[in-house]
Formats: structure tokens, sequence, C-alpha cells
């Protein structure tokens, strides 16, 4: 019996010498969890779905934690999206200098290199998230919308938020479906990716001229009886 209890007397303290583990606080247990999460997608694809109990065993702490930090999945994808793209999107802030064409092409090759981020977001936008923001810097768009009508970058009669917003839509549209189009055409995943960036910014520089073009003055801007454009100076324009 008293050996027994010379066991247990060591165990305990041996228990007592170890280190205790620091607790964390708030903002160091939320990036952690958020650090874990972006591991887990990462490593197993976005549309393996988001477990959270194996996200608070992957960031060591209490599964409980995630909905006292978060409250919900949702709000645990959206705080992700949120760090991947300001992981991303740091040291970028030269980004918005660019004129029109040059930053969408920009974002175009942005988003190919991370698709998983864009596979993320369609999901937070499938899920009906009314919390979820596609365009989470808009106000910083707008303002270099609104530069680009003023420099000559878009046509100062272009639908500037309409022409970002439909080439995020293609970006991202594209990135969704690349694997699926790769399989349906035959084209070689890489050259498929190479043919629609050039594609891409076709439509864009399209973009950029258009509204002037079709706002022309004179008879060469109207299409003639047999559906193409006439010879005059609307159409020298592109």
């Amino acid at each position: 019996m008293n050996g027994e209890s010379g066991k247990r007397a060591e165990s305990a303290a041996g228990e007592a010498d170890k280190p205790r583990r620091r607790r964390r606080s708030r903002q160091e247990t939320e990036a952690d969890l958020l650090a874990a999460a972006r591991r887990l997608l990462q490593r197993d694809g976005v549309l393996a779905g988001v477990n959270l109990r194996e996200i608070a065993t992957e960031a060591g702490v209490n599964h409980g934690q995630i909905y006292q930090y978060f409250g919900t999945r949702q709000a645990l994808l959206r705080a992700s999206v949120a760090d991947l793209v300001e992981r991303r999107t740091a040291g970028q802030h030269g980004h918005w200098d660019l004129p029109f064409a040059e930053r969408r092409r920009m974002m175009f090759r942005h988003r190919l290199s991370d698709p998983e981020l864009v596979k993320l977001e369609s999901l937070l936008a499938l899920d009906g998230d009314e919390d979820f923001h596609p365009l989470p810097r808009f106000t910083q768009t707008r303002r270099s919308l609104e530069r680009d009508q003023e420099q000559g970058a878009l046509p100062a009669e272009a639908d500037a938020v309409m022409a970002h917003v439909m080439t995020a839509a293609a970006q991202m549209g594209y990135v969704i479906f690349r694997e699926a189009y790769a399989r349906d055409t035959g084209i070689p995943l890489a050259e498929l990716d190479e043919r629609a960036e050039q594609v891409y910014a076709l439509m864009v520089t399209a973009l950029t001229r258009v509204a002037s073009d079709d706002n022309g003055s004179g008879d060469g801007t109207e299409d003639g009886p047999g559906g193409k454009r006439g010879d005059g100076p609307g159409d020298e324009a592109t």
C-alpha cells in the first residue's frame, strides 16, 4: 500500500514539475483556428467540407470555442475567406493605381493562381450567406473606377460598376469550371488557362472602348443593312 502511495506521490510531483501551457488570448485562439482551417482547406480542398471538430483538434482548442468565437460554420468560413484574401493581397496596394484593363487582367491571373479561394467564396454565395461580401473593398474599387473614367481608362459613358462586376463574374466562373471545361473540350488545362487569359484580355480591352464607339457621332457608327458596321470614324477608333 505504501508503495502505491509512493508512486502516486511521485506522479503528482512529476506533473507539478511540468511547465503549464500558457493560456491563449482570444485573439491568439482565433488566429490558431483560422490557421487550422486554412491548413485543412489547403490539404483536403474546399469541397471536402469543413469539419469544425477537426479544425478544433488541428488548432488544439476546445470544440466549443469555435462557436464561442465565431458562432456558426458560415462565420468561420467568412473569416477564413477574409484571412486568405488579406494574406494574398498584402503589399499589393499599388494595384489600385493601375488602369482598369491592367487591374482586371491582374485579378484574373490572381484568381487563377488560387482556385480554392474562389471555390470557398462560391460556397458562401451558394449558402445564401447575407454577411458574405464578394466585393470587400468596393469603396476603394469605386474610387479607382471614377479615376479610370476621369483619365480615359474607361469611357465616361461606360457603366463602370457593371464593367467591374461582370469581369469579376467572368473570372470566378472560369476558375470554378475550368477543370470541367478542359475535360469537355479535350484541351490540356495549362493550355486552356493560357487561351482563356488571352480571350479575357480581349474582352476587357473591348469594354474600355465599346461605350465610346456606341455613342460616337456620324453615320459610320450605325449598323448597315447587312448587319455590318460602316467605314466611318467610329470604326477607325477600334
